[in-house]
């Protein structure tokens, strides 16, 4: 009895700090989610849309780690992060502010997606400097270049769009309508025309690789190394280290390569990465509650009080 009262704790303890990893709090959800209810517009998105299907889904945790390896491949987002965030010291901070934006713009009113894109365009008014590039020369960035911020939306869309056709169920549309959609987004953070299909997105993306504008140096080793192991809690790592793995095992392998990264293997066979970064997707959605997450429900009830059948 003791023992089975000692397994619940430790269930509990663990499903607390996924929580409080993904969302900030172990038992309540932040603060801006209940406000995605509020507004007078349906929002940029709706129920039945690309968007919803793939960012209402769990590989969007593998999506996230395989973004920020390919955003580490551009010396100007990689100097900017490195040098204007304290990504080190408090890396869920970061996290907490990156999925605010991408659910305020997914589930939240079109006012509300404006404002929470033109609070982060502030953010980044002082994040500028120099960086040495691929070619050897020294370039100016800024956070909200429109070039460097084209990039850091490929990448977005790119690993979203990836770990959910590998672990993902059916997206409407299919992948074209997923970028063509959250398009809006690129063009809300100043991208000038960004893709609107998969091959459009995959062209302008290797477009950087074709013409040696990505690095790879002490800088990025030494990222790929914190998003390896950052600071979890131990409950947290041996389901982290497997998402991490199924992150490389999306990656194209010429990513992978200059990221010094391999998917594993024993002896000459490749590990089950794909199978096991599967369960424990399941594993973690169970923990989080089957059924809509509470961004999504927020919209729901926005919906339900203007009168729309989710086609409005």
């Amino acid at each position: 009895m003791r023992k089975n009262g000692s397994m619940r704790n430790l269930l509990r303890e663990w499903q607390g700090e996924l929580k409080r990893t993904l969302t900030g709090s172990a038992d309540a959800v932040p603060d801006w989610v209940p406000r995605l209810a509020d507004g007078d517009d349906a929002g940029y998105h709706l129920p039945g849309s690309a968007v919803w299907a793939v960012h209402g889904s769990m590989p969007t945790i593998v999506a996230g780690i395989r973004a920020l390896l390919m955003q580490a491949l551009h010396p100007g987002a990689l100097a900017g992060i490195h040098e204007h965030s304290n990504f080190r010291a408090d890396p869920l901070s970061r996290l907490a502010r990156t999925i605010r934006w991408i659910f305020t713009l997914t589930y939240g009113s079109r006012a509300a997606a404006d404002e929470a894109s033109a609070r982060v365009r502030r953010l980044h008014e002082p994040v500028q400097g120099n960086y040495g590039d691929g070619h050897g020369s020294v370039r100016r960035y800024s956070a909200n270049d429109p070039e460097l911020a084209r990039w850091v939306h490929l990448a977005f869309v790119d690993a979203f769009l990836s770990a959910h056709k590998v672990w993902g169920g059916p997206i409407p549309g299919g992948p074209d309508a997923y970028v063509r959609e959250w398009a809006h987004a690129g063009r809300q953070m100043g991208v000038a025309d960004p893709p609107m299909s998969e091959a459009g997105m995959r062209q302008q993306l290797d477009h950087w690789y074709d013409n040696g504008e990505l690095l790879t140096d002490s800088r990025v080793s030494e990222t790929v190394e914190f998003i390896r192991n950052p600071p979890l809690h131990p409950l947290l790592r041996p389901g982290y280290r497997i998402i991490f793995a199924g992150a490389v095992y999306s990656l194209e392998p010429k990513y992978r390569r200059m990221l010094g990264l391999h998917v594993p293997q024993l002896g000459p066979l490749p590990l089950p990465v794909k199978l096991a970064t599967k369960v424990t997707l399941g594993v973690v959605h169970l923990a989080l509650g089957r059924g809509p997450g509470p961004s999504e429900q927020a919209a729901r009830e926005r919906l339900r009080r203007l009168g729309c059948k989710f086609d409005c």
